[in-house]
């Protein structure tokens, strides 16, 4: 099983301001190209009746260190039964070596292949407050309950439920499900294919991405 770098590279001549807020592109390790393959296999209209629902979707490993923007869009529209080829995806997202610009550009893609079905919302502060938190908690359930995966766009280093740090100068992330009512959500990391999936408590999520946003 091959280890796979976590950092990456960013331009800083890259970053631009977006309403204030830096939302710079965001790229992810080098990995190895994979098929696609079917990792969502909870629909999302089926709940344990204990606060957990999933998106029912397929992972995908992005093929290059850029290319994790058009990778997450595609595992969020894969569980609309929409599978679009990564080159299609980063050409409409306007992705290059320095990576996608912001979560705008990915909710304007999603809302190209969905009717309109996804929003952005930014997280300003440097830490989310508690109310940025809550908002978050509940984007990701109203949004898997429906069976639309969360886009996060997401920025430095977060620590999963099993301690295993995560870091990227900047990088997109699918989130896929939810658990503990929302308080705990499954990430599908296209940069991780070894591991492609793994449980984030919402809050570290909300600060991986604060300064940034995501679309929901």
């Amino acid at each position: 099983m091959n280890t796979i770098m976590r950092n990456c590279m960013l331009s800083v001549a890259g970053l631009i301001m977006s309403g204030g807020v830096i939302a710079g592109p965001a790229v992810a390790a080098q990995v190895a190209p994979a098929q696609a393959k079917s990792v969502g296999s909870v629909t999302a209209d089926k709940n344990n009746g204990k606060g957990e629902r999933r998106a029912n979707y397929q992972y995908e490993a992005q093929p290059n260190f850029y290319y994790c923007g058009p990778t997450s869009t595609a595992m969020a529209l894969s569980a609309e039964g929409k599978f679009v080829s990564l080159d299609e995806l980063a050409q409409k997202l306007g992705t290059t070596e320095n990576g996608t610009d912001s979560a705008f550009d990915i909710t304007r893609v999603l809302n190209d292949y969905t009717g309109g079905k996804y929003k952005t919302t930014e997280i300003r502060d440097d830490v989310a407050t508690k109310e940025q938190v809550e908002r978050l908690r509940n984007d990701v359930k109203t949004a898997v309950d429906a069976g639309r995966p969360v886009v996060a766009n997401a920025l430095g280093y977060a620590v999963d439920v099993d301690g295993v740090q995560h870091g990227f100068p900047g990088h997109y992330v699918t989130v896929v499900e939810y658990k503990d009512d929302g308080n705990t959500v499954m990430i599908a990391d296209p940069a991780s294919p070894a591991e492609p999936e793994y449980w984030m408590d919402v809050t570290e999520l909300a600060n991986w991405v604060a300064g940034r946003g995501y679309s929901s």
